[in-house]
């Protein structure tokens, strides 16, 4: 298959042909089922937070990080990128979003690692656009069921280098131990409560103890349960996303330190990175991935909304399947 054509065809906004997009996933699942709960990686490492559909400023990301030169749509070798989940809904390309990552991971299966978001599932998506969109592109939802069953599958953290531990939302009063993730069922559509529910939907708070978020599923988690979680399992600091953060990203520092008192990275316990720019066409605000170069350095590297950005046009008729040569 040739990806690289593939992914530039995706890049234009092309529906792409129901047998192509369901081969891709079946593809992507095999893959997906020698996956551990955890997956382990070592620097340096790209983490990227929420896309949301946001296809053209996923590109941009890839430009601004060194993935792929512009007007390229060839993937540096030498680059390695973690994905903090939420590649679907609210933006104009949730599909074409999605599809271009499995291209990637396909092509470069030890380069990438996608982990399961909040809407990598059949409650969510079915609420805030991805359903529509394919309802739109092809006439039913079986491309969206398949792409929930692959959901269904996705990886829920990461640890790079033993020190950052890497997940969409945050933690979980159920699990005080990193290793803990290993005995989840993730096979499964994301519950309302319980662990995996708790590790996509929980958010930090300037506040300590667990209290109820106003998401209505997982819980806040203040300065005292991520120092303790960091503690407890001797790492560095939690990465995350799961949040609009208008700068890019939102630092939370360990419950000995005030915030208003301290800018060393040192004292950071909960970093918030989100990656989709001008959020939904409308809010403005920057966007950032994190580069982990080694146990003790990383760097925010941060970008701005594509130029190229276009609005997508649902109803053009697919295109014809040349894809399996």
């Amino acid at each position: 298959m040739n990806y690289e054509q593939l992914r530039r065809d995706i890049f234009d906004c092309r529906v792409i042909d129901e047998p192509t997009v369901v081969k891709l996933l079946y593809q992507f699942m095999e893959l997906l089922h020698l996956e551990n709960n955890i997956i382990f990686l070592s620097s340096e490492v790209i983490v990227v937070g929420d896309i949301h559909g946001q296809l053209f400023d996923l590109y941009e990301m890839f430009n601004a990080s060194g993935g792929m030169d512009p007007g390229s749509f060839k993937f540096n070798k030498n680059s390695k990128y973690l994905f903090l989940g939420d590649y679907v809904d609210r933006g104009y390309h949730s599909l074409n979003t999605f599809l271009f990552l499995v291209t990637l991971k396909l092509e470069f299966p030890g380069q990438f690692t996608l982990l399961r978001g909040n809407h990598e599932s059949r409650m969510v998506s079915f609420s805030y656009g991805f359903h529509n969109e394919v309802m739109a592109n092809y006439g039913h939802t079986g491309i969206w069921s398949l792409c929930n069953e692959v959901f269904d599958l996705l990886p829920i953290a990461a640890l790079v280098d033993g020190q950052y531990f890497c997940v969409h939302g945050g933690l979980s009063p159920e699990l005080p131990l990193i290793d803990a993730i290993s005995l989840i069922d993730r096979q499964t559509e994301v519950p309302t409560e319980g662990a995996l529910a708790d590790l996509l939907w929980s958010d930090p708070s300037e506040y300590s103890g667990w209290s109820v978020n106003k998401r209505g599923v997982g819980y806040m988690y203040g300065p005292t349960e991520f120092t303790t979680f960091c503690r407890l399992n001797n790492i560095k600091m939690i990465v995350r996303s799961h949040q609009l953060a208008q700068e890019g990203f939102f630092k939370y520092y360990k419950a000995e330190v005030k915030p208003s008192e301290c800018d060393d990275d040192d004292d950071v316990r909960v970093l918030t990175v989100w990656s989709a720019p001008d959020y939904e066409y409308k809010n403005g605000n920057k966007a950032s991935v994190m580069q982990i170069k080694s146990q003790d350095e990383y760097e925010l590297i941060m970008f701005e909304k594509s130029k190229l950005r276009k609005e997508p046009s649902p109803f053009e008729k697919p295109v014809i399947s040349y894809y399996f040569a």
